[in-house]
């Protein structure tokens, strides 16, 4: 497996880019957050305290409390990948945040964006 640049990038260099491109497109902080929380678990205290660790983004995902099954069914090309095609696990999860980034910043409201059915296993 290729270890890919970005599992050693911080998550605190990458969040504010995150919340940059939400805000530009008048989205908020708070709807990221909400996006994290809802894909990862990671409430307020535990995402500040990731920040503050400087945790990377391969251990901030494969240490993540409780990564919701419903992230499964989200589908779609970001970075002109299809995220439901990447194999690679943590890539697999950095896509999906990225992709539900995009989504907010498109206009999307948050309930369709974290109203997903989890996938049927």
């Amino acid at each position: 497996m290729t270890e890919h640049r970005i599992y050693r990038m911080s998550v605190a260099k990458v969040y504010p880019a995150l919340v940059a491109k939400a805000e530009r497109k008048g989205r908020t902080k708070a709807e990221v957050d909400q996006i994290i929380a809802w894909l990862t678990g990671y409430d307020a205290a535990a995402l500040a305290a990731q920040l503050a660790n400087n945790t990377d983004y391969e251990h901030f995902f494969t240490q993540a409390p409780a990564l919701n099954p419903a992230r499964a069914d989200i589908r779609g090309v970001v970075c002109g990948v299809r995220v439901e095609a990447i194999t690679d696990p943590v890539m697999r999860e950095i896509r999906y945040l990225d992709k539900l980034i995009d989504e907010l910043a498109k206009g999307k409201t948050m309930e369709k964006i974290l109203h997903r059915q989890p996938a049927k296993v």
